[in-house]
C-alpha cells in the first residue's frame, strides 16, 4: 500500500496490499488490492498490473 501526502483514512476502512491512494484523498470505503484510488471521497480509478 502507498498513501500520498495528506490522505485521510476513516476508521474501520481497509486499504489492501498493493493499493495506491493519491495525495489529498479521503478514503471512506475499503480500497481493493492493487487498485489506484483518488479524490474526495476516494474512488477507484484504475488497476495496477
Amino acid at each position: 500500500m502507498w498513501l500520498g501526502s495528506s490522505v485521510i483514512v476513516l476508521g474501520g476502512v481497509t486499504v489492501a496490499d498493493g493499493a495506491v491512494v493519491g495525495a489529498g484523498a479521503v478514503v471512506t470505503k475499503d480500497i481493493p488490492g492493487y487498485s489506484i484510488a483518488a479524490g474526495t471521497p476516494a474512488k477507484v480509478i484504475g488497476k495496477r498490473e
